[in-house]
């Protein structure tokens, strides 16, 4: 038997004995631990120390209530949960009649108030035309007076005919101070104004435009784009200003709540890029966004009974703060997310250059709408017409 086979037939013999199995056993399973200590060791040095994660995330959004302005009897609906609306859109249609009436009343209303100031700048203008006809009655018995005085000291005439004339003069001096009191208080009236300024005017007016408002508020309309949901109001209804009728919930404006523990925020900061996996499609389709604020207070701390750690009866929890993640938009129309969804969020920590708390106010709003800013602009336009129709060709320019 050569050297090596009788090696390799002791080594057998060795392996076969209880303590060299176990020698082999342990030897093994310290090569297991240490491959697992330096893979533990390289994962957190090259990726885990650099990423956060969890999966209490949900997807939150805007529900926007469609609530009336003014009360009505609805009679008409033109959509129902799950439908797609624009802004704009009329949504609920109410009973108008009332609404119409009082519109007809307030626009009369208007004209007739138009006429009415129109006839004090017309008041003035007579009120004038008498002032100057008592000053010249002023002026002429003004001189009749100072002739008859003259004739009277030389014998001319009597002196009970020269009483006469300073009657006449008094008397034409208070019918000029009378007239003029006249004018100036019809002048005070529309001193500084033009009939479309004017308060009495003005005043009709808004009330035109209050009873303009609420016609055009008997149709709802949705303040922005998306989609209906929890529609409550049925036809023949009659409903309050306030209640909730249904909602819009605009499913492209979507983002991530994300409830961190407060041991995962030392890193973390606004800006960073975060991946994200919804339950709905999996591990498919992942989205991407950035984190858009970190919360100013945890859960517990804003919940209906907050905890009241002071009064001793105190367990240690770790708690967990809400960080809003706004998506990108890359798969949210191919594989579009619904408000409440589960969501697993991993947070990249390489960048530390953000903030944890923003810094500048925002100076654009960050939610607006546009589809309420053509009531008032209608409403203008109406009571121009209206006052353009009852009004002095020259636009009832102020005359003093």
């Amino acid at each position: 038997m050569t050297d090596s086979a009788q090696n390799a037939a002791a080594t057998d013999e060795q392996a076969n004995r209880p303590g060299g199995k176990r020698k082999l056993f342990l030897f093994i399973l310290l090569a297991v631990v240490l491959l697992a200590v330096l893979g533990v060791y390289l994962y957190h040095t090259l990726y885990g120390q650099y990423h956060e994660s969890t999966d209490d995330a949900y997807v939150s959004g805007n529900l926007v209530q469609i609530t009336p302005q003014i009360s009505g009897t609805v009679t008409r609906i033109a959509v129902d949960d799950g439908d797609r609306v624009e802004a704009g859109q009329t949504l609920v249609w109410f009973d108008g009649s009332d609404t119409q009436v009082a519109l007809q009343s307030a626009e009369a209303n208007l004209a007739k108030t138009v006429r009415e100031v129109r006839g004090l700048y017309s008041n003035v203008d007579s009120f004038r035309a008498q002032v100057a006809a008592r000053r010249t009655d002023v002026q002429r018995a003004r001189a009749d007076y100072q002739r008859r005085q003259k004739l009277a000291q030389s014998g001319a005439i009597s002196r009970e005919e020269l009483a006469h004339a300073r009657d006449q003069l008094s008397s034409a001096e208070s019918a000029l101070t009378a007239a003029q009191q006249q004018l100036d208080t019809n002048r005070a009236l529309i001193d500084d104004t033009q009939i479309a300024s004017h308060p009495d005017v003005l005043a009709a007016a808004a009330q035109l435009r209050q009873a303009f408002l609420n016609d055009a508020r008997t149709t709802l309309v949705a303040p922005v784009s998306g989609y209906v949901a929890q529609r409550t109001v049925q036809v023949g209804a009659r409903v309050q200003p306030g209640a909730a009728l249904m909602a819009v919930v605009p499913l492209d404006e979507v983002w991530i709540d994300a409830n961190f523990k407060e041991t995962q925020l030392r890193g973390m900061r606004i800006g960073q890029p975060v991946e994200i996996e919804s339950d709905l499609y999996g591990e498919d389709v992942i989205y991407h966004g950035t984190v858009e604020s970190l919360g100013v207070g945890t859960g517990s701390a804003f919940s209906l009974l907050p905890a009241q750690n002071a009064t001793g009866n105190w367990i240690k929890i770790v708690q967990r703060l809400p960080v809003r993640i706004s998506l990108k938009p890359d798969n949210l129309e191919a594989h579009p997310l619904r408000i409440g969804l589960s969501t697993s969020v991993d947070v990249d920590l390489h960048d530390q250059s953000g903030m944890q708390l923003s810094a500048q106010p925002r100076e654009e709003p960050r939610f607006s709408t546009e589809v309420y800013d053509e009531q008032m602009h209608a409403a203008n336009a109406l009571i121009e017409r209206t006052i353009h129709a009852n009004g002095p060709s020259d636009g009832g320019v102020a005359q003093n």
